[in-house]
């Protein structure tokens, strides 16, 4: 059990960063191997402090502030773990997901940044806390303001609201495109595989956390990004996260 670690100097069974390793704030993409290119391309003085299962993790400085970058793998369980661990074997106090979404509705477009201000579901991820009805999920209003300041500050084009972080990745899904429309009616605008996970261990350890989002595949229109009009949206969004993650 996780509780018999909690004032350990050591690592956990999935981290073997030592407490102290990583920054007040970490930021998370899915894939551990994106987390890398971020260490290695906008950090200083990095340092790889984690390697088990390959989900790297780095902590380097940004315009001279200490901040770390973790891949989350996918799905609800994987960002459950380990930010859950971030939270509280290794005192971190702010988690920004940075990752990529499919739009829903037309109002967001490929290569489009979408701020998670809140996170619906299909997940049964909540049932842990035996609440008497259903838990909404929202992003930490401080993280939100300071991303939304910094995006209209950058010019890029953006969305903000509430997605779905669904267990059946969309493309493979057997209740298909009507099926996601349904959430779309909801207001749900676009589709990812974490944001619930997060939102909901923050708020049960009392910590802030933000999911930023790139739009890569529209389910109205077909468009998808190319996989150079990704690398130039995927660097809009590691700005705007860099940038909110060492102001607080």
């Amino acid at each position: 059990m996780l509780n018999n670690y909690y004032l350990s100097t050591e690592g956990t069974p999935h981290n073997n960063a030592k407490p102290g390793d990583f920054a007040r704030t970490v930021l998370m993409p899915g894939d551990p191997l994106r987390a890398q290119y971020l260490a290695e391309n906008y950090l200083e003085n990095v340092r790889n402090i984690n390697t088990v299962r390959g989900m790297l993790a780095f902590t380097g400085t940004y315009k001279k502030k200490p901040i770390s970058v973790m891949g989350s793998g996918m799905g609800v369980p994987s960002m459950g773990i380990y930010s859950y661990e971030l939270f509280t074997h290794y005192g971190v106090e702010n988690i920004i997901r940075i990752g990529t979404c499919g739009g829903l509705v037309p109002e967001i477009n490929v290569g489009d940044l979408v701020l998670a201000l809140a996170s619906s579901t299909n997940s049964n991820y909540a049932h842990q806390y035996r609440l008497d009805g259903t838990f909404s999920a929202c992003a930490t209003y401080e993280l939100l303001e300071k991303a939304v300041e910094a995006i209209r500050a950058s010019g890029f084009p953006y969305w903000v609201g509430n997605v779905l972080s669904s267990d059946i990745f969309s493309l493979y899904g057997a209740e298909g495109e009507s099926g996601f429309q349904k959430w779309a009616r909801l207001g749900c605008g676009a589709t990812d595989m974490e944001s619930y996970a997060l939102y909901c261990n923050a708020a049960y350890c009392k910590k802030k956390a933000l999911t930023i989002l790139t739009c890569s595949d529209s389910d109205i229109t077909g468009d998808s990004l190319s996989a150079e009009d990704r690398q130039k949206a995927l660097k809009a969004m590691f700005q705007v996260g860099l940038s909110i993650g060492t102001e607080v």
